[in-house]
């Protein structure tokens, strides 16, 4: 009867041939082992009869052939180890079992992580930065979140981002307080995607607290289309009575670009340096990191900025446009009180010189309704929706809408639980047009679901940029006193500062990203009023023309970056913004 089995047994084995056993192996791999190489031994033995160990001990006599058997039979009795040494080096051998289980719902691919530089040095109370990249490979297109370990006591890491899709650059910045002890620090930055998790050491020497200064950057990581420029405001900030002149130096720039401080150096240890860096058409494209370093009283600091270069003629993904109030560009321009828009925005992005409202087209409602739809249907006051309302459907985000683009207006001081009809607080309902139409309010409803779902709160602006959740086209409608309306110039240009890096720095901007700032109309006339573009795709670097624009054109330019037609109303009429670009739409 053993005789029997085994003949039974040899038999099947030679039916199924080298290619059904590897299916059988490759089956037991995947599906049983769930396992690498690494770890077949152990998993052989694991499998005890009778899944692979068939053969008793009578007829295990070492591959000798017994009385009453054939050779063929007897050649199945193989002693365990040599059976199972043999079937662990078919299925490392074996396609099936190669690669291993997958560890990553974003398929077989994998990241590597990096960190620049490699050493930081830092006077207690005071942060400093690092650049982590992570780097992609065989299609890796999964989220890896990251965080850091080994951070000593009273400090912090803040990652920004804090994940990123596939690859790409976050700057953490590591804050220490006055009472982090002096000392050396290995720090662990850690990418973790699903089973996947890769970390690179940094090094962090902390000195006692004395006179020192830190480096930071706004923004902290820029994309550009090779052939223009971007700009970086650096901040020396003095600490604990330092006075000393830093001087800075750049270093890590691409091939066939160039960079420029001014100042430099920044007198005193404190103030502001701005970094140009322009590339060439020649430039190559991917990602670098540029190391700024400062010297003065004794002491160096590194700051990492990582640069994105990308092809010319890369779509523009993503729209935000800044409405601000009444104030002739005479007025904005070379403007003390406005330092961040003539001394940072003129200088990295484009601007016009000489861009209006529509002719005679007063007060506010009507110009706001013009970018909406290239018209003011003859309306001439910023009466509520309840007296202006309109049925047509023939405006911009009914035609995103349609062609499945989204869409959202942030507006500051509304409670998002309503659509907001009618003016509250320092809410101004004639400075939010698309409540104005039929379609987007179901006719005056302060319920309308599709009303509340896109109109909605700014304070949750930071979140969908965070999240990478923002909608295609962004209208954000600052609140009466910070878009200079009731307030003061230097007013509105205090929160342009302090919100337009929050969008440059995320995700939608830096890929494919555009910034229009402009103004509702102009003061005791038609303007000229502002017009400024910031993009990787804008020509930047203080670039200025003196075409004729309007409302109209910038219509135009969003229904051609998004490719909606028909053209709407004026737009049809006016040039579009796309000399402002180096690379459109």
């Amino acid at each position: 009867m053993q005789n029997i089995r085994s003949r039974r047994r040899a038999t099947t084995f030679a039916l199924l041939g080298t290619s059904g056993l590897k299916g059988i192996f490759t089956l037991i791999c995947t599906a049983v082992f769930g396992i690498g190489r690494s770890k077949f031994p152990s998993a052989l033995w694991a499998l005890e009869p009778p899944v692979l160990h068939t053969w008793d001990s009578k007829n295990r006599t070492g591959g000798m052939v017994q009385s009453g058997q054939t050779e063929q039979g007897a050649a199945m009795h193989w002693s365990r180890p040599l059976l199972f040494s043999a079937l662990a080096a078919f299925l490392a051998f074996s396609p099936g079992c190669a690669s291993g289980p997958k560890t990553s719902s974003a398929g077989a691919g994998t990241f590597s992580i990096s960190v620049s530089p490699a050493q930081q040095t830092v006077t207690a109370g005071s942060a400093t930065t690092y650049v982590v990249t992570i780097t992609s490979s065989n299609n890796f297109k999964g989220t890896v979140n990251l965080g850091a370990a080994g951070v000593p006591s009273g400090a912090s890491a803040t990652f920004s981002p804090s994940s990123l899709n596939g690859g790409g650059s976050s700057t953490v910045m590591v804050s220490t307080a006055s009472s982090t002890a002096a000392g050396t620090y290995t720090l662990t930055l850690t990418g973790t995607s699903v089973n996947l998790t890769h970390s690179v050491s940094a090094t962090l020497a902390v000195n006692a607290t004395g006179s020192a200064f830190s480096l930071s950057a706004s923004p902290t990581q820029e994309t550009v289309t090779a052939g223009a420029s971007t700009h970086y405001s650096i901040s020396v900030t003095p600490s604990n009575g330092f006075n000393q002149a830093v001087t800075l130096s750049l270093s890590g720039l691409p091939a066939g670009a160039s960079g420029s401080l001014n100042p430099n150096p920044v007198p005193g240890g404190t103030g502001f340096s701005t970094l140009l860096v322009q590339t060439a058409s020649t430039t190559p494209v991917g990602s670098s990191v540029l190391t700024v370093t400062g010297s003065g009283g004794g002491q160096s600091q590194m700051l990492p900025l990582p640069l994105n270069v990308i092809a010319p003629g890369q779509p523009i993904k993503t729209v935000f446009i800044i409405l601000m109030e009444n104030n002739n560009w005479s007025s904005i321009k070379g403007n003390a009180t406005a330092p961040y828009i003539n001394n940072t925005l003129l200088a990295m992005g484009s601007h016009a010189e000489q861009y209006f409202n529509p002719p005679g087209n007063h007060p506010s409602l009507p110009n706001y309704l013009w970018l909406e739809a290239g018209t003011n249907f003859g309306i001439s006051d910023d009466n509520a929706p309840s007296s202006n309302h309109q049925s047509t459907t023939a405006h911009l985000v009914t035609l995103l809408k349609n062609a499945n683009i989204s869409w959202k207006s942030y507006d500051e001081d509304i409670s998002g639980s309503s659509c907001p009809l009618t003016s509250s607080g320092k809410y101004a309902v004639k400075h939010n047009p698309f409540v104005y139409f039929d379609d987007v309010t179901n006719t005056l409803s302060t319920t309308s679901a599709y009303c509340i779902a896109h109109v909605r709160p700014y304070t949750e602006l930071a979140t969908d940029l965070q999240n990478n959740t923002v909608a295609s086209y962004n209208f954000i409608t600052p609140n009466l006193c910070n878009d200079m309306h009731d307030c003061s110039i230097a007013t509105g240009d205090t929160w342009l500062a302090n919100n337009i890096p929050m969008i440059m720095n995320s995700t939608a901007y830096q890929q494919g990203g555009v910034i229009f700032i402009t103004w509702d109309e102009g003061e005791g006339g038609d303007g000229p009023i502002g017009m400024i573009v910031l993009s990787p795709m804008a020509k930047g670097a203080g670039y200025q023309n003196t075409v004729h624009y309007t409302h109209g054109s910038t219509l135009r330019t969003l229904e051609e970056i998004f490719h909606v037609t028909p053209l709407l109303g004026d737009a049809a009429n006016q040039t579009d913004l796309r000399d402002l670009f180096a690379s459109f739409p």
